[in-house]
């Protein structure tokens, strides 16, 4: 399976990285599009990008805020949605190191969840310059992660708000 390209404009001051879009996600050809996701919620609570949108105006409301949105992974074999059904042998990156050379207000990148923090770190982190980005996993807005409520998912997503 192959992500989507980078939501972003020259106004992104930071990034929020997934891991892989999800199956619902790509047959929709739309970040998060899992209705039980709650990514566009928390959005909509931060910066008014609510799922009752339009996706366009979703992504608007995204880039208005200095929000850019991608995922570490360009390609990977997975069956199904689950980012432990990865085969780590399959993962293919994106060109971070060049979207953050033509991106160069972003300074705060935000991990959608552990495997999007671990594949940055372990992939991507080792090609760019030390220290250049403040970097935070914050909880999976995937409806697997049920460990933490909305409430408190909200709550830390808060941090990206605090960054712009």
């Amino acid at each position: 399976m192959r992500s989507f390209a980078p939501l972003a404009d020259a106004a992104a001051r930071v990034l929020v990285l997934g891991s892989m879009p999800g199956v619902e996600s790509l047959r929709a050809g739309q970040y998060y599009a899992h209705p039980r996701n709650a990514f566009w919620r928390i959005m909509g609570d931060l910066v008014g990008a609510a799922p009752e949108l339009a996706y366009p105006a979703r992504v608007r409301q995204l880039q208005a805020a200095g929000i850019a949105l991608w995922d570490v992974l360009a390609a990977c074999v997975r069956e199904g949605s689950l980012d432990a059904d990865i085969d780590p042998d399959s993962i293919i990156t994106n060109d971070l190191p060049a979207f953050f050379a033509r991106h160069p207000r972003i300074t705060h990148v935000f991990f959608n969840g552990a495997t999007a923090e671990r594949c940055f770190r372990i992939h991507v982190q080792p090609a760019l310059e030390a220290g250049a980005l403040r970097l935070q996993r914050l909880p999976s807005t995937s409806p697997a992660h049920a460990a933490l409520d909305y409430r408190r998912k909200l709550t830390a997503w808060r941090a990206v708000l605090r960054a712009l």
